[in-house]
C-alpha cells in the first residue's frame, strides 16, 4: 500500500510541474541555446539509518538542463554517490560496509531572483551493494547558478523496502551551453 501511495504522489507532484511550465512557458521568452551540461562534485551527510553505518558521502554527477524560459529549467541528473563506512562502535579496526547509489533523477529549477533557484528532483536510486534495492528519490533544495557555475543544497530522501535513509548534501558544479 505504501509503494502505490508514494507512486500516486510522484505521479501528481509530476503533473503539477508539467502544467505549472507550460504556463510559466506561455509568459516568457525561450533562451537562444536552452541547453546546458554539467559537471558536479557531490559531498554530504548521511542521516536516517544511513547515519548508523556512515558519517560522510561522496560522489560526482553529471547533469543535463533545459531552459524552457529564463526563471525556468528541467533537470535530468545521474551519477554516483559513496557513503563511506564508519567504524562499528563495538568491534575496533572493523568498518561498516560502504554504501553506493546510482541515483537517475529529473527535476526542476525555478529561479526566483537573479541568479538563486528552487530544485526539485524526483527519480530512482540503484544501491550497488548486497541486496541491491531501488529506492525513490525525493530531493528539494535551493542554489546559485550563473553561465559557468552551480552551487546547491538540497536534503535527499531514499525510499522503499522497509529502509529508509537520507543525506543532506552540497554540490559545486561546472557547467556550460551545448
Amino acid at each position: 500500500m505504501k509503494k502505490s501511495t508514494k507512486l500516486v504522489a510522484a505521479a501528481l507532484v509530476a503533473g503539477a510541474l508539467f502544467i505549472g511550465s507550460n504556463v510559466m512557458a506561455q509568459t516568457t521568452a525561450t533562451p537562444v541555446n536552452p541547453w546546458r551540461f554539467g559537471i558536479g562534485l557531490e559531498a554530504g551527510a548521511p542521516t536516517g539509518s544511513a547515519h548508523d553505518i556512515s558519517n560522510f558521502e561522496l560522489g560526482g554527477t553529471a547533469r543535463l538542463q533545459y531552459d524552457a524560459s529564463s526563471s525556468f529549467a528541467w533537470t535530468l541528473t545521474s551519477g554516483y554517490y559513496n557513503m563511506f563506512g564508519k567504524e562499528v562502535p563495538t568491534m575496533t579496526n572493523t568498518k561498516y560496509e560502504s554504501l553506493g547509489i546510482v541515483p537517475v533523477k529529473v527535476g526542476i529549477k525555478a529561479f526566483f531572483a537573479s541568479n538563486l533557484y528552487f530544485g526539485a528532483e524526483a527519480g530512482a536510486g540503484f544501491e550497488a551493494h548486497n541486496g541491491s534495492n531501488t529506492k525513490l528519490i525525493l530531493s528539494p533544495g535551493l542554489g546559485f547558478a550563473n553561465k559557468t557555475w552551480d552551487v546547491g543544497v538540497r536534503y535527499e530522501n531514499f525510499s522503499g523496502q522497509s529502509d529508509n535513509y537520507g543525506l543532506v548534501g552540497l554540490r559545486v558544479a561546472y557547467g556550460f551551453g551545448l
